[in-house]
Order: structure tokens, then C-alpha cells, then sequence
């Protein structure tokens, strides 16, 4: 109970930050307001569960009109206070619209913008065999040239990009992006990151990964899913804010050993998943920091790891691969670390206790990938009255599988959101971040476990920053893998059916 509360208010935090950053300079509706509406269902679930207990759950007819209402009220109110175009220009930090594109906010200006009289140097940079362009667009702070276009989109890109650097060198960044009449445009906005570079010494340049800290967070990563692992392993703890018996337990290091499989086991699948995307935005030359794990002394031990990127990504290819090496980095370590846990797990009785995520009784059959490896790991010894006491590397591994899921969800800016972005183009994978969402909340009302998940994604935008060349679309082996990559997702959070349980025997 107590750490469900704790849930609501980390994501109640979440999700108000996420609106300030969204919302708060396109509307004038107050943002604790807009705020207050988003987390209305979350509110009343808690509510529900205070006065009720966990033991009952709410009508999922509750849920379901508290959700619809939530949304109509936050888009009514969202409108009503919505700023004019003028207003919204005014701002020091101005959001995209559906007509313009996603343009990084200018806060400095650094690089003065293109004046008038350059536009015959502009109209040169674009050939007519290449890119007829019909109108520019002056926009405070980018220049819009809608015309069009001649030949294939990558090599329009890159020869235009060429002409735009000879005459005017680094002073912008080109973006190639679709419009709504699925017309392609380009934007040219001043290239703030170089003019910042030639004025910033190269030795606070190479500072950018800053390996001080990231060590840091991974040493007290380590801490505290070991103390997690100490308690998953079956050896309880005293309180964190009980100082004297804390450390007690940290000096002592039969204690501590017994919590390591659990902790190396997740913080690997976690560390492995956050350097594919890294080595791979190295491999593009994006600029990038180093792994940063989260520490938090509860629940899990950790709240996952993440990298940062400080440069544009070039092209949807770049954007597909970085996007995609982390999932499969992690999954690839997954596999084998679950299957091990799996076989050096206990088999015990299906019970009323028996939930996806009790690890002292799991029923493998909640998902059609853990019971194909359950299957693989135990052999005869799991039948259809089975659930799973999983041993610590077991929980790691079942939790690599969550993560997994959760990254490959195709929903703004998450793994997934970016695979399907690169797949089909911003406007297509908006609407399959939004079909996902819908098709997670159904699910949510059958399976429970999902339904956290499920609110957390409702409040995640469905907008994904553009790459450079945002047009050029994927050759056919990469729209194969990232098929491959949904249908991973789809055999993780799916329940066994039972046409393939008959079929294993379980």
C-alpha cells in the first residue's frame, strides 16, 4: 500500500513537470489545473483503494469514464485558454504547431537569423532540377522554403546541405521534413550548438560525457539493487533511516553477497541496453553522454539508466539504429541470464497469491515469451498447476523482459515511438502511438497489472523530435527488423494462449 502512494505521487511529479514542459507556453490555463485533470483517474483509483483496500478492485466502467472525462476536460480546457499564433511567436521558447515543423528552442540569439536581402543566395542553394521552391517563409527564429521536389530525397538533402554550408557555413542546422499535404519542406534554423562550440574551449568539449558522475551513480546503483537483492534473496533489512543496523548490514558482507546475482544481473541488462544506444550514436557521430544509472534505496533498487543526446540525429536511418541497438543489446543479454535464473528457480503451486509480478509465485503463462522459456528452462518440471519461485538472476531477467516491453512501446519518445517514427514518418507514428495507447488501456482492463503502465503512457506525448532528414524512408531490412522488434513486444505482454499451452504442456 505504502508503495503504491509513493508510485502516485513520483508519477503525479511526472506528469506536472511534463506538462509544464508541453503545455505551459501555448495555453494560459494554469498548469496545475491542467495538471489536476491528467492525474483526476490516478487520484480516484488511490481513493478507491484507501477506503476499499487492494483487495478490491474498482469497476472497470469507473475506470474507464474517469479516463474519457479526464481527456475531454483536459482538451476542452487546453483550448480554451489555447494562445494566439502572435502570442505563441512572442515566446522565448515557442512550440510546433501541425502546420511548422519541430524546430529545437532558440533561448540566446547567438546566430543572427537570415536577413532579406540573403534570399538570392538562399534561392541558389536550391537547383530547380533538385528542389523547385515556390515560397520562403521568414520566421523569427527559422526560415521555411516550400517548393517542389525534383528527385530522389536523400540526394536532395545532401546536395542542398552542401550548397547551404558553402554559402553560409555553419551558421544553420537544415531540416527536410513532410508537411501535412505530404508535400516535403526544408527549415533552416541557426545552428546554435557550433556558434557555442568555437566559443567554448575543447577541453570543456570533451568534458560532455563526464565520466565522474556517471561512475558515481553507477557505484550507488550498486548499492542499492544490492540491498534489493538482499531482500529478494530472502534476508530481511532494517529500515534505511535506521542508521546504526544499516550499516551493519552493509558491512557485512556474507549479507551482501547474497543480494549481487540480483544486482549485477539487472544493472547488466540495464548497462548493456543504455551502450547499445550509445555505441551506436558514437558509430553516427552523435554526441552523447555516458550511461547514467538512477539509484533509488527501494522498490527495484534502481529507476533504469539513460543516455543523453546534445546533437541532431542526421537521418531516419540513424534515428532507427540508435533506437533499436538498445532493446536488442538488452534482450540478448536477457534471454540467456532469465533462462538461467529460470532453471535454477522453484517450482511451486498456482495460489490466490499467484500474480505477474509476485516473484515467490509467478505464473509463467501471463506472458507467451516467459512461458516458452519457462518451458525451455524446467522441462517436465512445470505443468499448468505451476507458478515459479524465481531466484534473484530470475527476477533480473523476468524485469530485462518489462523493460523491454516497456522501451519497445510505440509511443512518443520511447524506443518504440522513435522505431516506428523512422518506419513510417512523424504523422504516421502518431497515430499508431495513440492506437497503442487505446489497445494498452483495453488490455489494462483485463489484466490489472498493466493498468499503471497504461495511465502512464495516456500522459505521454505522441510527438517525436525530428531527425535532420526526416523524409528519406528506410531501406527494406531495417522495416524488417523493426516488424520483428513490434512482435517481440506483442510475445512479451501477451498472455499464453491456451492453443500453445496445450501444445507445451503447461
Amino acid at each position: 500500500m505504502a508503495f503504491w502512494f509513493l508510485f502516485i505521487l513520483l508519477l503525479g511529479l511526472a506528469t506536472y513537470l511534463m506538462v509544464q514542459h508541453s503545455v505551459a507556453r501555448i495555453t494560459r490555463t494554469p498548469v496545475w489545473l491542467l495538471w489536476l485533470v491528467l492525474m483526476a483517474p490516478a487520484l480516484l483509483l488511490s481513493g478507491w483503494t484507501l477506503v476499499y483496500g487492494p483487495k478490491q478492485p474498482p469497476p472497470p466502467a469507473l475506470i474507464l469514464w474517469s479516463i474519457f472525462v479526464s481527456t475531454v476536460l483536459y482538451w476542452t480546457l487546453f483550448q480554451w485558454g489555447r494562445r494566439s499564433p502572435r502570442d505563441t511567436q512572442t515566446q522565448t521558447q515557442p512550440q510546433a504547431s501541425e502546420s511548422q515543423p519541430t524546430i529545437q528552442p532558440i533561448t540566446e540569439p547567438i546566430v543572427r537569423p537570415i536577413e532579406p536581402t540573403e534570399e538570392t543566395q538562399l534561392r541558389n542553394c536550391f537547383p530547380w532540377s533538385v528542389y523547385y521552391v515556390q515560397n520562403i517563409e521568414y520566421r523569427p527564429q527559422a526560415v521555411i522554403c516550400r517548393g517542389q521536389l525534383r528527385t530522389k530525397a536523400s540526394n536532395a538533402y545532401q546536395q542542398i546541405k552542401t550548397n547551404i554550408e558553402a554559402q553560409f557555413g555553419d551558421r544553420f542546422l537544415l531540416i527536410f521534413q513532410e508537411g501535412l499535404n505530404d508535400k516535403p519542406f526544408f527549415v533552416l534554423v541557426p545552428n546554435i550548438q557550433a556558434a557555442k562550440e568555437r566559443n567554448t574551449p575543447r577541453r570543456e568539449q570533451e568534458r560532455l560525457t563526464r565520466p565522474g558522475l556517471a561512475l558515481l551513480l553507477l557505484a550507488a546503483t550498486l548499492v542499492t539493487t544490492t540491498l534489493v537483492g538482499v531482500e529478494i534473496a530472502g534476508v530481511s533489512l532494517p529500515p534505511i533511516w535506521q542508521i546504526g543496523s544499516f550499516f551493519k548490514v552493509l558491512s557485512n558482507p556474507d549479507v551482501l553477497f547474497k543480494g549481487l546475482p540480483y544486482a549485477l544481473g539487472l544493472m547488466t541488462i540495464l548497462g548493456i541496453h543504455e551502450l547499445g544506444h550509445y555505441l551506436t550514436a558514437k558509430f553516427y557521430k552523435i554526441r552523447s553522454t555516458l550511461p547514467y544509472f538512477i539509484p533509488i534505496p527501494f522498490f527495484l533498487g534502481t529507476f533504469g539508466a539513460f543516455i543523453q543526446m546534445r546533437s541532431p540525429i542526421p537521418n531516419r536511418k540513424a534515428l532507427f539504429d540508435v533506437s533499436i541497438a538498445g532493446p536488442i543489446a538488452g534482450f540478448v543479454v536477457t534471454v540467456p541470464l532469465l533462462i538461467w535464473g529460470l532453471a535454477h528457480s522453484d517450482v511451486v503451486s498456482i495460489t490466490e497469491k499467484t500474480r505477474l509480478l509476485n516473484p515467490d509465485a509467478l505464473n509463467p503463462k501471463y506472458s507467451i515469451l516467459l512461458a516458452v522459456l519457462s518451458k525451455l528452462a524446467l522441462g517436465s518440471q512445470l505443468t499448468a498447476k505451476s507458478a515459479l519461485d524465481l531466484h534473484p538472476v530470475a527476477v533480473a531477467g523476468f524485469l530485462g523482459l518489462i523493460v523491454t516491453a516497456l522501451n519497445l512501446m510505440p509511443v512518443g519518445q520511447l524506443d518504440g515511438g522513435h522505431i516506428v517514427h523512422a518506419m513510417f514518418g512523424q504523422r504516421t507514428a502518431m497515430i499508431i502511438g495513440q492506437i497503442a495507447r487505446v489497445l494498452l488501456l483495453l488490455l489494462a482492463l483485463v489484466r490489472e497489472e498493466f493498468l499503471v503502465w497504461a495511465i502512464i503512457l495516456l500522459f505521454m506525448p505522441l510527438i517525436d523530435e525530428p531527425a535532420l532528414n526526416d523524409v528519406t524512408e528506410l531501406d527494406n531490412q531495417r522495416d524488417v527488423w523493426g516488424l520483428l522488434a513490434m512482435a517481440l513486444l506483442i510475445v512479451i505482454i501477451l498472455p499464453l494462449p491456451q492453443a500453445i499451452a496445450n501444445f507445451l504442456q503447461i
